[in-house]
């Protein structure tokens, strides 16, 4: 959270400019109003499907209108930034022995860049807006439904899938707002373009998409794989299958997401480290405790740690079909393999391997 109180009027376009030339792809402004689609997160969380992200009951007050968190606020500037790169979607994996990680995971930690490129903006705006000026910004972690904010700013609607989509570029974008209390001319709403498509609820391995723009979080692979902090599922694991951090598969098969103008960037910040670009699973699995630190140090996917990534290594070992890799998963000596969670799901994928899960 940023607050700024800096002499002179500011525009839409000027808020638009400043967006641009510090990197984001996309910037548009809604006002700072109760909008109906905000209203549905209660509805949502009294269904169970927010699991165990406790945060969002606690913060669900101030997120159902962005007026909580700022009283003052007039407009909501909503901003984009594409991570797509140019290499293959995670269903389109060598083989069953590579690790299908979220994409948005594969360069450097998303909340750091983009709260730095925020503290700018903000400071620039708080330069143009001059006195009076207050601004809110946030990555992702504040309590404010960027989506709903997105869609009435014009970037894209709602998906199906939940992800915002715009016609243009496609969905792979984070979403950062700035709350304001300046009135600034607003863009016109996105409209819904989804039509009869159905092929992200349909892919989804688990039926997570339990209706179009409902998504079930405890059956999603991205809240299995790094939100829940104990056991997967039994139920689920077979479902992971490769899966070792979060899941892209219903932004894979999105249309909108294979059109010519599909959005590519070559920002380095985004472009895969080496490791983590469909890394072979055995090649994890048999890293060192500091040698995975290390891996994820700077990446979003220190938010699961080590030992929930071997657990999620250990289920994607299990679904690999080669037999030969039980005897990696029970011969590691490393202390985050020999932690009961970890065990746990050794033991699963020793078992549906078809080897033995004694320790040598």
């Amino acid at each position: 959270m940023h607050d700024v109180r800096a002499s002179s009027s500011m525009s839409s376009s000027d808020v638009k400019r400043e967006a641009l030339a510090l990197g984001f792809d996309l910037c548009g402004i809604a006002p700072a109003a109760g909008f109906p689609e905000l209203r549905f997160l209660d509805e949502w969380l009294a269904r169970g499907y927010a699991g165990e992200m406790h945060y969002m009951q606690r913060s669900a007050g101030r997120r159902a209108d962005v007026r909580n968190v700022m009283p003052a606020a007039r407009s909501v500037i909503v901003l984009g930034t594409l991570y797509n790169t140019d290499r293959p979607y995670s269903t389109t994996l060598p083989d069953a022995g590579h690790a299908a990680i979220a994409r948005y995971a594969w360069g450097d930690d998303y909340h750091a860049v983009i709260e730095r490129r925020l503290d700018s903006l903000v400071t620039r705006l708080g330069g143009i807006a001059g006195d009076g000026f207050e601004a809110r910004a946030y990555v992702d972690t504040g309590p404010v439904q960027e989506r709903v904010y997105a869609q009435h700013a014009g970037l894209g609607w709602i998906g199906k899938n939940t992800c915002v989509i715009n016609p243009v570029l496609g969905s792979w974008m984070f979403l950062s707002v700035v709350v304001t209390n300046r009135p600034l001319d607003p863009d016109a709403a996105a409209l819904d373009q989804c039509g009869s498509c159905a092929l992200c609820l349909e892919a989804c391995p688990t039926g997570a998409l339990r209706a179009p723009h409902v998504l079930d979080s405890t059956r999603c692979l991205s809240y299995l794989t790094i939100e829940v902090k104990g056991s997967i599922a039994s139920a689920l694991r077979e479902a992971v299958g490769a899966h070792a951090y979060g899941c892209d598969i219903c932004q894979d098969v999105c249309p909108w997401n294979s059109m010519p103008t599909t959005g590519v960037s070559t920002d380095p910040s985004w472009q895969a480290r080496a490791g983590l670009a469909a890394p072979r699973l055995l090649d994890l699995w048999r890293a060192t405790d500091d040698g995975l630190r290390a891996l994820l140090k700077g990446s979003a996917m220190k938010r699961a740690g080590v030992k929930r990534l071997r657990r999620n290594l250990a289920v994607a070992i299990g679904n690999s079909g080669d037999p030969d890799a039980a005897s990696a998963l029970v011969s590691s000596a490393e202390p985050t393999a020999r932690d009961p969670l970890v065990e746990e799901h050794v033991a699963w994928a020793v078992e549906k391997l078809g080897g033995a899960s004694h320790h040598d």
